[in-house]
């Protein structure tokens, strides 16, 4: 094999790349990138055998062939050779041994057979459909912070996207929860997502799929089998496992009956609740909320550090309520909020309250209490 390649244009490759190899494996092929020349294109492949990522890009080919090479030192090297270089790969004449060259450098590097490498693409997929790349990653954006980390609950732990009814329109739904907040947003269905099985993306897949729309105004293939996603942006491909479990039905904890609105402006609600919970406890990070005739009473009680109390002009006419909430999830929704003010649907200080921009918002969340 010997190829010439742009020093920019193989950084960006490996950038797109690099990323989903571990950096600690027991299995050595999975620490290598797959390099293969062919034609007038190069072809790079890295996995960790739930996740598969491909990028292919233009490159002088003097002699065709295949090799893996270390992932995180050929990344380094080249985003270490100055730009506007000319990077050179030939086959050493070692077995196993790759020669790397641009300008007076030179590096010898230990390559693994081609042939050792997995591959991830096996399997038809049953439905196609494209979205915009802005409404992919609002999607995610909106949905990805109330992904799981509890590994006992592993079917938590990626993002349920799914074709939905609202109304008389089919919707496509993202949904995730932690079991504490839940976060569901949704767009109109493209052609294609319907009938598409629902599926769990992966917490890992979800943070590659989210750094590899670089362009909002491109569009995104999704493939989508019983087992795998496919996500195809131009050149660069990533493909997934799915996890194998059943979502649980949360249609069931998304209220329906809360009839005491409160509307906030979201700025200033939000910086009122980080500054109140800096008196809070590490581990309960509690804050009450008082409401009543138009006025909103936040306060944090702690024992070791002092009190704190923080008043707002609101909306509210309802019956008073005092209700409790962790300060963290309360600012991770108020800031995924797009508007200047957030609608609080409550019902009393044990039931869930329901948070969005506006009444008919696409995106809508859950928050369960805390007593306080």
């Amino acid at each position: 094999m010997q190829v010439t390649l742009e020093r920019a244009t193989l950084l960006k490759a490996l950038g797109h790349v690099h990323r989903v190899v571990e950096r600690r494996t027991t299995i050595p092929i999975l620490s290598n990138i797959l390099f293969s020349a062919d034609g007038s294109a190069v072809l790079l492949k890295a996995t960790d055998l739930d996740l598969e990522v491909t990028d292919k890009l233009p490159a002088d080919v003097t002699q065709a062939g295949a090799t893996t090479l270390p992932a995180h030192i050929l990344y380094e090297i080249v985003r270490k050779l100055p730009e506007g270089a000319q990077v050179s790969l030939e086959a050493a004449g070692d077995a196993g041994q790759l020669l790397l060259r641009s300008g007076r450098s030179r590096f010898q590097l230990q390559a693994l057979p081609e042939s050792d490498f997995p591959d991830l693409a096996a399997g038809d997929f049953t439905h196609r459909f494209t979205l915009a790349a802005a409404d992919l990653k609002k999607l995610i954006d909106k949905t990805q912070f109330a992904i799981s980390s509890e590994e006992t609950r592993y079917y938590l732990n990626g993002i349920y996207l799914h074709t939905a009814e609202s109304g008389k329109t089919t919707v496509l739904r993202a949904v995730a929860t932690d079991g504490h907040r839940l976060a569901r947003v949704e767009i109109p269905a493209p052609e294609g997502a319907a009938g598409m099985p629902g599926i769990i993306i992966p917490r890992k897949a979800v943070a590659e799929v989210l750094k590899l729309i670089e362009d909002l105004e491109a569009d995104v293939t999704i493939e989508i089998s019983a087992t795998k996603a496919r996500f195809s942006f131009g050149d660069v491909v990533l493909i997934t496992k799915l996890i194998d479990g059943t979502f649980p039905d949360y249609a069931r904890v998304i209220p329906a009956g809360n009839d005491k609105l409160l509307t906030v402006e979201r700025g200033p609600f939000a910086d009122a609740v980080d500054r109140v919970s800096t008196i809070s406890s590490e581990r309960g990070r509690a804050v009450k909320l008082a409401v009543a005739d138009n006025k909103l009473t936040l306060s944090v009680t702690n024992p070791d550090s002092g009190s704190a109390v923080e008043e707002l002009e609101v909306d509210y006419d309802a019956a008073p309520l005092e209700i409790g909430f962790n300060a963290r999830y309360l600012l991770d929704i108020t800031n995924q909020l797009d508007g200047d003010t957030a609608l609080f649907k409550l019902a009393d200080a044990g039931s869930p309250t329901l948070v969005l921009d506006h009444e008919g918002a696409s995106a809508l969340y859950v928050l369960m209490p805390m007593r306080v």
